[in-house]
């Protein structure tokens, strides 16, 4: 049997898995369907990214956002010191430059393709996908498959057909972070994956905290409270979601005007001006992304802050649903790299600082922690909540200790649209 371990240093550089990690990978090794369900934060993308490196084929990762692509092929690339070795096809992409792609490809040199669930739903992506030895098919988000689900994309219940169409045989492996008994049976039967072995692991997250607070109804008393919570926390990165494009350059516009380092993102801007933003916030060139709701989920981003206080705030710790008490096992996260050959479990361990985001409109989706600049990984963070229909703005936070307890302010977006 091959050594998990050994290769899990050799190319990590961990010494160890967490939790059920070693057992999803070996389950996905040995061929078999997986369901599995972990917290974010819990290390799903080293239930792909092992395996991938281990068996002979290209595996495909079906994601649905661009901003998440882009940052795990880049912290796969900076990772393995390879920059064939992972790449992502989405509407980001040039014609020349997705031709350079499949030529990658067809060389056998890629070992993790990204896609869109649109993008792999296409018959000229289905056809040429044909010509590939694919080791397997991994499906990010997966909750999204069922109609019940969150951010439901239609394009998700039509991923068995392609995938099929592709290769029938193929194993797959599921992951999500969220989905209940009834949204569960619905991907298992949408996928076929009746046989497949399943980890569920506990949702509740200790270090997270929730506040629902009102939002100001007038917008120069908001963005004097964002002003002056960004300054009263200064090195600290965030991330400000707004509803439209328009509200996005505004608000982003208003910030730099104050003196802060902010940036918009959104799908508006050009391509390269769009990624160019993104990596300065990750090497924290710029304090604040001013973004729609595309963006954030899933990035790795290490330092953090907290929110501004606010008066009659509400906050109470999530609890863990009652149906995690008959869990089949616990579920597996990925090591935070302190130094080489070390590993930390704590979503915290390699960031002394706090995460804080803020979104003034109706839903939020927050942001995981980050690799910093010197090349250090880190175990992705990242949550979503739900508000009453009275409440404007919702907070979460990471809690560090209990002298101070930070957070961070937002309220929750739409569903992301399409990439």
């Amino acid at each position: 049997m091959t050594d998990l371990h050994a290769k899990l240093k050799e190319i990590f550089g961990f010494d160890h898995f967490k939790g059920d990690q070693e057992a999803i990978i070996q389950s996905l090794l040995d061929g078999n369907d997986t369901f599995v369900i972990m917290p974010t934060g819990g290390g799903k993308s080293l239930c792909y990214q092992l395996p991938a490196m281990m068996l002979e084929g290209t595996a495909i990762v079906v994601s649905p956002l661009i901003a998440l692509m882009k940052n795990q092929v880049d912290a796969v690339r900076y990772t393995s010191g390879d920059s064939l070795v992972a790449h992502f096809l989405n509407s980001s992409l040039s014609r020349t430059q997705a031709a350079e792609v499949k030529d990658d490809l067809l060389k056998g040199q890629t070992k993790l393709l990204y896609v869109a669930p649109e993008t792999l739903s296409r018959e000229d992506t289905i056809g040429f996908l044909q010509q590939l030895k694919i080791s397997f098919v991994a499906i990010d988000e997966a909750h999204c498959i069922s109609e019940w689900g969150h951010d439901f994309r239609p394009e998700y219940r039509r991923l068995r057909e392609a995938i099929s169409a592709i290769d029938p045989n193929v194993p797959l492996l599921t992951l999500t972070a969220s989905a209940t008994p009834k949204v569960q049976q619905d991907i298992i039967r949408n996928l076929g994956m009746e046989n497949a072995k399943t980890f569920i692991s506990s949702f509740n997250r200790p270090n997270l905290y929730y506040e629902v607070r009102p939002k100001p109804a007038d917008p120069m008393t908001l963005h004097k409270e964002i002003i002056r919570f960004i300054k009263d926390n200064p090195g600290k990165s965030g991330i400000i979601y707004c509803l439209t494009r328009k509200r996005v350059e505004d608000l982003a516009q208003l910030l730099v005007l104050n003196g802060i380092r902010a940036l918009p993102y959104h799908a508006g801007l050009p391509n390269e001006e769009r990624a160019q933003n993104q990596d300065k916030f990750l090497m924290e060139e710029v304090d604040v992304i001013v973004a729609t709701i595309a963006f954030g989920m899933g990035i790795d981003k290490s330092s953090t802050t907290t929110s501004p206080r606010a008066s009659r705030a509400t906050t109470r710790r999530p609890a863990a649903p009652a149906a995690t008490a008959a869990r089949a096992s616990a579920s597996p996260s990925i090591p935070s790299r302190t130094s080489k050959g070390s590993t930390s479990s704590s979503p915290t361990a390699t960031s002394p600082s706090r995460r804080w985001r803020a979104s003034w409109s109706t839903r939020w989706s927050p942001m995981p922690r980050a690799r910093p600049a010197g090349g250090s990984t880190s175990c992705a963070t990242s949550a979503r909540t739900t508000t009453s229909p009275t409440a404007a703005t919702a907070t979460t936070a990471t809690t560090p200790s209990p002298r101070s307890r930070p957070r961070r302010r937002c309220s929750m977006p739409s569903r992301p649209s399409p990439p």
